[in-house]
């Protein structure tokens, strides 16, 4: 059930810079829920037409210290590798008192690019709302995209304990579950390192065996698009996130990457020995296991049993774990 409108503003104006998939949605469901009492919106052509055109901002400018003046809340939904550039832009123009905070899927080069830039008197917050879908830019967002996923917040640690930026935690705390999202806090470090398995990985191997599929397409004469079956079209979808931004979250998060993908190397190798040497035993209890990390996944309410994971209803996308964002 989507949450209902707040009677009064978290925010009297919100700064969003980047309106893709996931700044688009924050636009459309704080306008929905009453969060924010105006919304401004930082971007660039032709990304900056389409926002105006669809109507998601009271104002919309390139001008990105124009769009966070008097903001209390500033939003990054950029890509990782573009937040430090324009915090750079738009710092000097920071409210005193407001909250900067993010939706990348890396925390750790979020933090230190929105740090660089910030002056004293505002309260960094970094965060990830893990949601999204494939699709991309400011068309591909909707209000309901939050409801029942997780945003992840990392507070810095050296700020925690001060009473002012202990309320604008709560504060922005309260601004995502106004759209519906279960809110968590967590070390920054510990974020990259868990997004690196759940969702990283997952994509690194996505691109890699649609890239392969690729290459023996011209070996097979389209045998392997003709033949799709479901296993290889979840990749595909995955695989069709944004590619500018997956650029940026395996150079942004190389080092936590790199380790889990050593270690889903070794598990891999372990994998093949037992298909080479016929150990039955090995693969029934290793697909008996994750079936049931499947079957958790859907009773904690992160994904749904139904045909085509129920994604597309009345011709809409349904949120899912992985896309454009968290994907």
């Amino acid at each position: 059930m989507s949450p209902d409108r707040i009677t009064e503003p978290l925010y009297e104006r919100l700064a969003i810079i980047g309106c893709g998939l996931i700044g688009g949605s924050v636009a459309r469901a704080a306008r929905a829920r009453g969060l924010a009492g105006e919304i401004v919106v930082g971007e660039r052509e032709p990304a900056l037409g389409r926002v105006k055109a669809l109507g998601l901002a009271d104002r919309a400018t390139a001008d990105l210290a124009e769009a966070v003046a008097g903001a209390d809340l500033v939003l990054y939904a950029t890509p990782v590798g573009a937040i430090g550039a324009a915090a750079a832009q738009a710092a000097p123009a920071y409210r005193p008192g407001a909250t900067i905070t993010d939706v990348g899927s890396v925390k750790g080069a979020a933090t230190r690019a929105m740090l660089a830039s910030a002056p004293p008197g505002v309260f960094v917050i970094p965060g990830h709302p893990i949601a999204g879908t494939e699709h991309s830019g400011p068309d591909a967002g909707f209000a309901e995209l939050f409801e029942n996923r997780w945003v992840i917040l990392t507070p810095q640690a050296r700020n925690q304990g001060e009473a002012a930026y202990d309320a604008a935690i709560d504060r922005l705390a309260a601004f995502w579950a106004g759209m519906g999202a279960n809110v968590e806090r967590m070390d920054e470090h510990h974020h990259d390192l868990v997004l690196a398995v759940t969702s990283h990985l997952p994509h690194l191997i996505a691109y890699n065996i649609v890239g392969t599929a690729a290459d023996l397409e011209q070996v097979t004469q389209a045998e392997v698009m003709k033949y799709s079956a479901g296993g290889f079209r979840d990749f595909t979808r995955i695989a069709a996130s944004d590619p500018i931004m997956w650029r940026d979250v395996f150079l942004n998060n190389k080092d936590a990457v790199l380790e889990i993908l050593g270690r889903f190397t070794e598990d891999l190798q372990a994998l093949s020995r037992a298909i080479r040497w016929g150990e039955g035993d090995k693969l029934q209890e290793l697909f008996t296991r994750t079936r049931a990390i499947r079957r958790g996944i859907i009773e904690a309410g992160q994904e749904t049993a139904e045909p085509d994971f129920g994604r597309h209803h009345g011709g809409a996308s349904v949120a899912s774990p992985a896309g454009e964002h968290e994907a």
